[in-house]
Parts: structure tokens; sequence; C-alpha cells
């Protein structure tokens, strides 16, 4: 989700889900350990609980920057190795990492020994076309040895060549019976799928199989999902139903506020926050309308609660778009 889930995202989904634990797009060690610290960390601390998911093989700059995420509050510190992009195998990390469980397990356990935070994994089923499940059960047996307890598991194979990211989300085939025989043969961790859940229902059918399930693009373009989720499997009030306007609504004003104080308090274009709101009326009317109003580039020196009323407007058949764009 490089790109996609930064704070300004984390903060427009926990305003629908306060429960789910939200992650962080991955952070290389070589990006703390030489760039910008502050940003690439800072986050709002409404995000909580937050994970930091960190890109990395080697255990000493692991462990600082493990140490990083605590100090900064971070809830769960995160070792991506599942990633199969031919950027990442060139920094051996991600998914070429399941081919070396010795050396992930000692990730685990610098880090495990440096901070108190929860260190967690996620990984694939398998590389290239090595499909055994034994191939993946001894890879979390042997990363298991380093302290780990919790393990995302995307259900496809990664292949190292041939493939891209895209390629890889979609081509290597679900095999979501290899996660729960995971989750039967080692009853004692925590076992999260990710890969091809789009629905609600999905979740719910999972959930009576394994600990948890993660959604990744699917929360991103249809945020609406996660309304229910609080309410629905973790025990807490949430929005109203999902067909409900009201709740998106009162998100539309929290944000246009959230996109003001960003604008003047750090200079962040209220056009950088936006884009990723652009899912919220997918799939009730008037939502091309919307979407074209915040869209517009022609808005982007009008403020963000402005611009966000045209919108309104304009889904709600009140107004043209184009005559929203002109009124401004």
């Amino acid at each position: 989700m490089m790109d996609w889930t930064d704070r300004h995202c984390r903060y427009f989904h926990r305003l629908i889900t306060k429960r789910t634990r939200l992650y962080t797009e991955m952070v290389t060690t070589g990006a703390l350990l030489h760039g910008d610290v502050p940003r690439h960390l800072d986050f709002n601390a409404e995000e909580h609980p937050l994970a930091l998911q960190l890109g990395g093989s080697e255990p000493a700059d692991l462990a600082h920057s493990a140490r990083l995420a605590e100090r900064w509050g971070y809830d769960e510190v995160n070792l991506n190795c599942g990633c199969p992009s031919e950027r990442v195998q060139r920094g051996a990390f991600g998914a070429c990492l399941m081919a070396e469980g010795a050396l992930v397990r000692d990730c685990v356990k610098a880090m495990r020994d440096a901070v108190g935070l929860p260190v967690t994994v996620k990984h694939r089923i398998g590389i290239d076309r090595q499909e055994s499940y034994e191939f993946v059960r001894d890879f979390v047996g042997t990363v298991a040895e380093g302290g780990c307890t919790v393990f995302i598991v995307h259900a496809r194979n990664a292949w190292l060549k041939g493939l891209s990211p895209k390629e890889n989300r979609e081509i290597p085939p679900l095999r979501y019976e290899i996660v729960h025989r995971l989750k039967r043969e080692f009853p004692e961790f925590t076992v999260v799928l990710n890969g091809g859940i789009d629905d609600n229902e999905g979740v719910a059918r999972e959930l009576q199989l394994i600990d948890g399930v993660m959604l990744g693009r699917e929360a991103y373009h249809n945020p609406a999902l996660m309304a229910g989720w609080d309410a629905d499997f973790l025990g807490a009030l949430g929005p109203a139903a999902e067909a409900d306007d009201a709740w998106r609504e009162m998100i539309e004003d929290h944000m246009a506020a959230y996109m003001a104080r960003q604008q003047s308090e750090r200079g962040v274009p209220w056009a950088h926050v936006a884009r990723h709101m652009l899912g919220l009326w997918n799939g009730r009317p008037g939502a091309r309308r919307w979407r074209q109003v915040l869209s517009d580039h022609r808005l982007k020196d009008r403020p963000a609660a402005e611009v966000l009323l045209l919108a309104r407007s304009a889904r709600r058949g009140e107004v043209a778009v184009e005559r929203a764009v002109q009124a401004a």
C-alpha cells in the first residue's frame, strides 16, 4: 500500500472504524537510518491502534528501527516478508526473505530483544512455484523460534520473477486452505488472513476459521466496508448502516476541519489529503458527481470546507458539477 496508507489516509479510516488495527506503508530501515525520521514516523494520535510496517533484513538495523517505533508510540512493529516487487528484492527484503527463515527468525529476535512492542510478520504462503504446505509451515515454525506469535498471511504465492506487484496480487491463485491449515497446526499463534476478501460476508466467514482478516485495496477503494466492523466484529459502536448518508456527511465535516489544520499547520495542500476520500460515496447516488468536484484541479486554491460543500450539493443534484466549479 505504498503511497496509499499515509497518515492522512489512516486518519480518514479511523473516522470510520475506531477499533480496527491500522498499518502504515512499509518503511525501510534505510529510510529510518539515513532519512527524515519524523517525516516517516509522525502520525496523528487518533490513529491508534497503529502498527509500523518495516522493510529490512539486517537484525541490527531492524532493532534500531523498532526502538524508534517504540519511542514514537506505535502499538506494534510488523516485518514485511510478503512484498514481491523487484525493487524490494534488490534490497534483500520482502517476499524473498521467505527463503531465509533463519534470518527472519534472527530479525524478529533482535527486535523483540530491543523493544517491548509486539513484533509480527506478514508473509505469503510460498514463493515462486513452491506450493507445498510444508514450505510455509517450516517458515512459520522457524520464525516462531525468534518469538513471533502473530502471522499475517497473504494467501497467495509471491512469484519473484516475471510478474509485477499488481499481477502478484491477481495471478497466483488464492489458497485459503493453506492459511486455515496453519491455524489448525499452530493453534497457539494468532493467524490473520490477507488477500482477496472484498465484502463483509467474506470477513465473517473467515473469522469462523482464523483469528483475523486484513483488507488493503478493497477497504481503500470502498471504505464504507469498514463502517460496520466495530459493531459486527469488534464489540463496539460504529457508524450507522452502510447505506446511511448521515455518517458520510459527518465524516466530510471532520475531514474538512482536518484538511484545514493540515494546510495551516503543516502546509499540506488539501487535495493531497482528499485523494484518500474519493471512495467514500461509492455505491450511493451522486457519487460520481461528488468525486468530480472533489478532484477538480480548478478548485485547489479554494478552502477544503467550501469544496466539500460544493461536492455535497453536486451529489444531491442541487447543482450541476460545472456550475459548482464556476460557483467557486
